[in-house]
């Protein structure tokens, strides 16, 4: 039989080391067999018994305000909460070319270290228009050939009274964004546009992804607003909120009675460590508070949670390499999670789970599903977050769209 590729030696991802590796047969962009021993025609990649994986996803990022670090205004102070103050200075001078560049340079990168599905927001307020959004937007097909990008479509600044936002979140939603969403503590009715949010999604059917619940006061989350909402509408599965940093202020009882009520409505939660933890505290002198959620505490109630990236080298998060890895292991150092099995759902926090946030159906290695395939420089999951493994090989529908060298000891 001829097939197009044959991934040979490649241990999955739901084995452990010990476990015997397999091929993996792709044709027209699917695989076609996963046996121990393919029999066939076709090219023949080694994996050399290393782990293999479905490609990452990034299900919170910002394409269109990544890498601006260099034009913002420099923090009053290393405690200044001004970020968006210093990001929305600037967004007036923000070109669907000058978006499009530095958006691409940041999507390489991601391309790089394991990406292959991406949920991006992007900022439509009336400062930069559409013009961030209609650059994702050709983005997404250019790049189509090694990534699925689906864009979300929201206001940074503030919905309420602000004259032409919710026109231009309408008018993206109606040129085919899939996801609406928002940041209801920078309006002065939060709460007011959290039902606007969800009033949309329902109008042009796409799914919910806020940015929610920021700070570290517990009296005033709005979660339970977006779990009753989704309850009301029937978008359990569809809806997503990013941060969560007060959930990393609840004391045990309450964070598991958080994790049964969003596994209930079918609320997803996306922990952003980088930024979590850059932005976090800054009111405070010593002892200062992380501001990270622990997922796995929610998970264990049967919540849905995904680790991302969220933003890169802007003013929320001054740094970042596009290892979506690196953010993982940076989670589980600062949510002190390090058993087997716990970097192990740290990996699943990078794949299955965030797949499941982005509604891919056909995630996954399994025969018939498309050949988005990582080989990484570890053995198992747990060992990639650990190690911060790199990807060596990676394929998107059975084409090569990534190769890195071992680095090579010249010993003496």
């Amino acid at each position: 039989m001829a097939f197009d590729l044959i991934l040979r030696n490649a241990r999955l991802a739901d084995g452990d080391a010990a476990r015997t590796t397999v091929d993996i047969a792709i044709t027209d962009g699917r695989i076609a067999a996963i046996e121990p021993r393919v029999s066939g025609d076709g090219e023949n990649v080694d994996a050399g018994g290393r782990l293999v994986s479905p490609g990452l996803v990034e299900s919170h990022f910002h394409l269109d305000k990544t890498r601006i670090l260099d034009r913002c205004a420099p923090p009053k102070d290393r405690r200044a909460t001004d970020h968006m103050k210093r990001t929305a200075a600037i967004k007036h001078t923000f070109t669907v070319e000058d978006v499009y560049a530095r958006a691409r340079t940041t999507l390489e990168q991601c391309l790089l270290n394991g990406v292959s599905h991406m949920r991006t927001h992007v900022e439509v307020d009336p400062n930069v228009g559409l013009r961030g959004y209609e650059a994702v937007e050709r983005l997404a097909k250019d790049y189509a050939w090694a990534i699925e990008l689906q864009l979300c479509v929201f206001l940074q600044e503030g919905w309420t009274d602000s004259p032409g936002a919710e026109a231009n979140v309408a008018q993206a939603l109606k040129r085919g964004a899939r996801v609406v969403g928002g940041a209801p503590r920078y309006d002065a009715d939060g709460p007011g546009q959290i039902r606007r949010i969800f009033a949309l999604a329902k109008e042009f059917d796409v799914h919910v992804d806020i940015h929610l619940d920021g700070g570290y006061t517990t009296h005033d989350m709005d979660i339970f607003l977006v779990c009753e909402l989704t309850d009301r509408i029937g978008w359990g599965g569809r809806v997503a909120i990013g941060h969560g940093n007060k959930y990393s202020c609840l004391p045990p009882a309450e964070l598991e009675a958080l994790g049964r009520r969003l596994a209930d409505s079918g609320v997803a939660v996306t922990v952003l460590p980088a930024t979590d933890l850059f932005t976090s505290g800054r009111h405070m002198d010593h002892s200062v508070i992380r501001g990270v959620a622990d997922a796995h505490a929610l998970i264990a109630q049967g919540a849905n949670c995904s680790i991302a990236t969220n933003n890169v080298l802007n003013p929320f998060t001054p740094f970042g390499d596009c290892s979506l890895v690196r953010i993982a292991n940076l989670y589980a150092n600062v949510v002190q999670r390090s058993t087997e099995e716990e970097l192990a759902e740290c990996f699943a926090m990078l794949t299955d789970r965030p797949a499941r946030i982005l509604r891919k159906d056909d995630y996954g290695i399994a025969v018939g599903n498309p050949a988005d395939l990582i080989v990484w420089n570890a053995k198992t999951p747990a060992e990639v977050i650990a190690t911060v493994a790199q990807p060596l090989m990676g394929f998107k529908r059975g084409r090569r769209v990534l190769t890195r060298e071992m680095p090579t000891l010249h010993r003496p």
